[in-house]
């Protein structure tokens, strides 16, 4: 059973890696896909601009009986990001999926990060998550004002680096934490015009993972972006309608709902910090130490 079949996608980031992964299964469930990237390095230093990794997943879905386009828009450029949308709808007529995948990494210990380095990694993935989203959402609101049916949908890509801290990677951290909350405001925002907007948080080796340990056999298998492409499928599809506002966390080993801030341990508040050492000292010990990035693994910072 095809699950996207007739749907239009937009995926950045699409030429290699998990945006490849999804590209290829989207089009394997029936989707017209927009293949977005600009083929430049892992952290964002190359000169880009080369199709070639756009192009190849192309000709990969065009043999299997699909429709596809290259695109190479900067995503995290304002005009950059509204061509690609506007491609889609020139291209096949329409827009329902945008899976905003697109990212660089640039890891450093804070105090040693640079400004280019924070600047670069929160552009693209920051800014490359909204601004897509941003008019994607545009012309979602146009069609249904116009009284036409939308059912769209939205899948931005958070980290575990984002919802549990991982030291080296202040940058992106902090960039997929704001992706994690952008994408349940931008739920709560578009769902009066037929979008639900989810985000995962995958793992999965690709080029911007490798090097980082030795995985066995077993544990690679798992790490296939196929099994994360196979939950953004399935979001994508109209099977998917009434789910929106969530954050998954998404393997070979399983998918999890990864829960959003909770309200904590309460004391009453006063406008003397020398009463307040008890009291603070009390909700801290009563409330949830922080997560690690290992499931049921707790820090104490």
């Amino acid at each position: 059973m095809k699950l996207c079949e007739g749907r239009i996608a937009v995926v950045t980031g699409a030429g290699r890696g998990l945006g490849r992964a999804h590209a290829l299964m989207l089009a394997t469930h029936g989707a017209k896909v927009v293949v977005n990237d600009m083929g430049g390095s892992a952290d964002g230093r190359g000169e880009g601009n080369d199709q070639t990794p756009a192009e190849e997943v192309v000709q990969a879905i065009k043999a299997m009986g699909g429709e596809a386009v290259v695109d190479t828009s900067d995503v995290s450029d304002w005009k950059g990001a509204k061509a690609m949308i506007d491609k889609a709808v020139d291209s096949f007529g329409g827009l329902d999926i945008l899976v905003n995948n697109a990212g660089i990494l640039r890891d450093r210990m804070m105090i040693n990060m640079s400004e280019e380095d924070w600047d670069a990694v929160i552009k693209v993935h920051l800014k490359g998550t909204f601004a897509p989203a941003h008019h994607a959402g545009n012309y979602w609101r146009q069609q249904s004002k116009a009284g036409k049916p939308v059912d769209a949908r939205i899948i931005n890509t958070t980290s575990h680096s984002g919802l549990f801290c991982n030291i080296g990677q202040a940058n992106y951290a902090a960039a997929k934490a704001g992706i994690a909350s952008f994408s349940i405001v931008a739920a709560r925002e578009l769902q009066r015009y037929g979008v639900t907007v989810n985000a995962i948080a995958p793992r999965a080796t690709t080029r911007m993972t490798e090097g980082l340990r030795e995985w066995t056999p077993e544990q690679l298998e798992r790490r296939d972006p196929e099994w994360i492409a196979a939950l953004v499928t399935w979001l994508c599809s109209p099977e998917a309608s009434k789910v929106s506002g969530k954050v998954f966390e998404a393997w070979g080993y399983g998918y999890a709902v990864a829960e959003s801030w909770q309200h904590g341990p309460l004391t009453q508040a006063s406008k003397n910090p020398a009463e307040l050492g008890a009291s603070i000292e009390e909700i801290i010990r009563f409330s949830r130490k922080n997560a690690g990035i290992d499931r049921d693994t707790w820090l104490d910072v």
